[in-house]
């Protein structure tokens, strides 16, 4: 399937900063992720299956790319106000980051 270009540009990418992890109450594989999205954006709250993955600490300071505008979803009894963005192969989860530091709130183009 494939979509257009106006399609493509209704997904708002952006850069977030993640500020701190919990492990999810109710689920093995999910941790809850508080990221400062940037001007205006402030801070949100992102739930991802990344557990396996990624310890907390390893987590803080990370500058990933998320889904900004995705309408919330509840997983697992906690809310997610956002989606972020990672790689997978057979073996890892990877997360997409920077390269460089650039601030948080950024649009990805």
């Amino acid at each position: 399937m494939t979509i257009s270009i106006q399609d493509f540009s209704e997904i708002d990418l952006r850069v977030a900063e993640i500020m701190d992890v919990e492990e999810h109450p109710n689920a093995d594989k999910l941790l809850v992720l508080k990221v400062d999205v940037g001007d205006g954006g402030g801070e949100r709250q992102l739930v991802a299956g990344i557990k396996n993955y990624y310890s907390p600490e390893e987590l803080i300071g990370k500058k990933i790319i998320i889904v900004n505008n995705l309408a919330s979803a509840v997983l697992r009894g906690v809310e997610s106000q956002g989606m972020l963005l990672a790689a997978r192969d057979d073996k890892n989860v990877v997360l997409l980051t920077t390269e460089k530091d650039i601030k948080s709130g950024s649009k990805v183009q």
